[in-house]
């Protein structure tokens, strides 16, 4: 029943349990990522009209039931936060457990508790001592001194949540979603993507550390400056051998970094320090 799908689930189209001709990631209200081909870019597609393609057959539930780490988290890995000082670090896994490194305190997690949605990432509160979850249906969980200002948990969404950044003046927060919409909680709003149609989704968010403007970027590496966030390049209309995941910002430049998925790193005014 497409009506229990939830962000995250893999979907199956024009098969048998062991051979598909088509299958997807659901990313939330109708929404499905999936490529059209080999060698082809990730997009987003309804269902309604992969529907209208192929037969639809099911689909199966993966996250929070992977391979467990040295860590003590569930594959898939979805999000990483460093302290303030950068000493130390969190990783957060899609089932909202928690693992802390090096000057890092564990502040508590989300594992082992029913989840509506997928984590999708973890940020850090300005001061270090406390962390937000962010789920895929915009559900927000607060460790440690973390303030909770509200969440999209339980409201329309047109697609999935996959970002969060933290307001460091106010200590609000900003969520973005996979169009490019922003929900932004105790934080200012300073424009979005929302209702714009985008050549491919967007994967992540970074801020400036004043609080004046904030950077999204797609997959296909193109960057969206809002606010003040000033414009330095991006890898938009470029060749990728993989798509971008996620980005970072320089607090000593306001420049930024973009990452793909095969650990190629993309630096924009902002030191390049080698990739993965």
């Amino acid at each position: 029943d497409t009506a229990q799908l939830l962000p995250g689930d893999a979907v199956f189209w024009g098969g048998s349990i062991n051979s598909y001709s088509h299958s997807g990631i659901y990313a939330g209200y109708g929404e499905v990522w999936d490529a059209i081909g080999i060698n082809q870019p990730v997009q987003q597609h309804t269902m309604s009209y992969l529907q209208s393609v192929y037969n639809y057959d099911g689909a199966m539930r993966f996250w929070g039931s992977g391979t467990t780490t040295s860590g003590g988290l569930v594959t898939p890995i979805v999000g990483m936060a460093s302290t303030p000082d950068g000493a130390g670090y969190w990783v957060t896994d899609s089932a909202g457990g928690v693992s802390a490194h090096g000057s890092a305190v564990n502040y508590g997690s989300m594992a082992g508790h029913a989840l509506n949605a997928p984590i999708a990432h973890i940020v850090s509160t300005p001061d270090g001592r406390g962390y937000w979850l962010v789920a895929a249906d915009g559900g927000l969980f607060a460790f440690g001194d973390a303030p909770f200002y509200g969440s999209m948990g339980g409201q329309h969404l047109n697609a999935a949540v996959v970002g969060i950044s933290a307001d460091d003046a106010t200590g609000g927060y900003w969520m973005v979603a996979s169009d490019g919409g922003i929900f932004a909680f105790h934080a200012p709003f300073l424009g979005s993507t929302g209702g714009v149609h985008l050549s491919r989704p967007v994967n992540g968010m970074t801020s400036m550390t004043n609080g004046l403007g904030y950077w999204f970027v797609a997959s296909d590496g193109g960057i969206f400056a809002e606010g003040s966030a000033p414009f330095h390049g991006s890898m938009g209309g470029a060749p990728l051998n993989a798509p971008v995941v996620g980005m970072a910002s320089d607090p000593a430049s306001n420049g930024y970094w973009l990452v793909g998925s095969d650990g190629g790193v993309f630096s924009f005014d902002a030191p390049f320090y080698g990739a993965g």
